[in-house]
């Protein structure tokens, strides 16, 4: 601490003062104009809550940004991601400017209200049709439509996705990969049974239970989020239902604890790494010149093949 108060003292930025320690004499804050090297990230719930994977590229990402002098500020709250969150977002952005603002997991209302108030902003996952911001995320269109391929190759013909509501627009773009895949395949009869639940145990049990009963149950389940993959595993489970002899599972997302379950499930990987170095361009670029060069970028993933698929029923 002592070296770097006389740095800082070195460098002017401070004074002592004999009997009342030492006076800041670098005004940081510039009224009425966010901070030049701020960059807030805003998220629907506390850090703790989210998956391992996102803890993982968000401190990959304030890492870099730190290299280039810049801090991250984390601000969460379902008020800022509901369905008419203008009031909520119009108080935060006020009494917290910042240069720029990274939105995760959020809804088609909130990306609305930051490309209306504030451009200068990026999404973490896909924008919603129409709107103009800049995003960047794993191209979930690409790896569902690849596991659809996968799945209908061995024999699987109704394949159901399993994703919470309401759905996000990378979900939206899970379901079109995977109607893609059936429409350009020469299998006919194969369908994709949309399955969307409430994100909680019971409801994700209710949903899975429902699909089951059907007339015709699907063969095959592609899962949306990798805490949701260990529920519907669970269920699977406790209901005598085996896999993949009995039913095939492939997760769309990944973590490293899907890695210790037996057997190994089949998923899309792309290292958090990657999606940090993958936002950091933009971000500097929104801060110094108000706009990205790129507004789109998807990261393809790498198909982990894992051990919970299996040739589809005769």
């Amino acid at each position: 601490v002592r070296a770097a108060l006389a740095q800082l003292q070195a460098d002017r930025q401070i004074r002592a003062e004999h009997g009342s320690g030492h006076r800041i004499l670098v005004d940081v804050s510039t009224k009425g104009t966010p901070p030049e090297r701020d960059v807030a990230l805003l998220m629907p719930d506390p850090p703790e809550r989210l998956r391992p994977a996102q803890t993982l590229w968000i401190d990959e990402l304030r890492a870099l940004l730190a290299e280039h002098q810049c801090l991250l500020h984390l601000y969460y709250g379902p008020q800022y991601l509901s369905r008419d969150p203008k009031v909520a977002l119009g108080k935060l952005v006020q009494q917290h400017p910042h240069a720029c603002w990274i939105l995760l997991r959020s809804n088609a209302a909130t990306q609305k209200w930051f490309s209306q108030h504030h451009p200068r902003s990026l999404v973490v996952g896909t924008v919603h049709a129409g709107l103009p911001l800049a995003h960047r995320d794993i191209d979930h269109r690409a790896a569902c439509r690849h596991a659809a391929g996968v799945l209908l190759g061995i024999g699987h013909r109704r394949i159901a996705l399993l994703a919470q509501s309401p759905l996000m627009a990378g979900d939206l773009e899970s379901e079109a990969g995977l109607e893609e895949a059936i429409r350009s395949s020469r299998h006919t009869g194969a369908e994709i049974i949309p399955c969307w639940h409430d994100g909680t145990v019971s409801g994700i049990g209710h949903a899975l239970r429902r699909l089951l009963a059907r007339q015709q149950p699907p063969s095959a389940l592609v899962v949306a989020n990798t805490y949701h993959y260990l529920t519907i595993w669970s269920h699977l489970i406790q209901s005598g239902i085996r896999v993949p002899q009995d039913i095939s599972i492939i997760s769309r997302d990944e973590d490293l604890f899907l890695s210790y379950l037996v057997p190994s499930p089949s998923r899309y990987v792309v290292p958090p790494g990657n999606l940090a170095k993958a936002l950091l361009r933009p971000i500097l670029e929104i801060m110094e010149t108000g706009q990205t060069s790129l507004r789109e970028l998807k990261l393809l993933p790498e198909f982990i093949q894992g051990g919970t698929v299996a040739a589809g029923p005769a």
